[in-house]
């Protein structure tokens, strides 16, 4: 009996600190985003994006000359074909 009349004493008081302790929390993140007086300010870089609309020159011959490109078109072709043979063979 006497346990339970502690615990309704000190219930309002628990309950009255949470709220302290919630409401202090809460503007401690505006605490923290303030400046000192005496901090210098960044200034922002204008124009910090990069230009959409200006292209790089285009190139005057191909990067992979025509008959490596074949190769390799090649190359890939034979191993697809080789992977879509092992897939039907592992069913």
């Amino acid at each position: 009996m006497l346990a339970l009349w502690d615990l309704q004493k000190t219930l309002p008081i628990r309950g009255a600190l949470l709220i302290v302790a919630l409401a202090v929390g809460g503007c401690s993140s505006q605490l923290a985003d303030m400046t000192p007086t005496d901090a210098q300010a960044h200034p922002r870089e204008p124009g910090s994006y990069l230009p959409v609309h200006d292209l790089p020159p285009d190139r005057d011959e191909a990067v992979i000359p025509p008959e490596q490109r074949a190769k390799i078109e090649a190359e890939l072709a034979a191993a697809r074909d080789r992977q879509a043979v092992a897939g039907k063979d592992g069913k």
